[in-house]
């Protein structure tokens, strides 16, 4: 096997948009993250529940069809 040839992991501190921060190690030093498990809204239990009741009207409305 070749030597020095792999890449070096080190600490790496990870920033999200929300402000929350976290170590973990990787080859860089510094990674921003757009959304992570504290504000995430699957991890947060937030997120909107799909609406079952209705979808046959949407359906019946968006192409127009008349019911009997």
């Amino acid at each position: 096997m070749k030597k020095n040839i792999h890449p070096q992991f080190k600490e790496c501190t990870v920033t999200c948009d929300c402000g929350a921060t976290f170590t973990t190690r990787s080859t860089k030093e510094e990674i921003h993250v757009e959304s992570c498990s504290e504000c995430h809204s699957f991890y947060t239990g937030a997120q909107g529940k799909h609406k079952k009741t209705g979808n046959i009207e949407k359906f019946n409305k968006k192409y127009n069809i008349k019911e009997d």
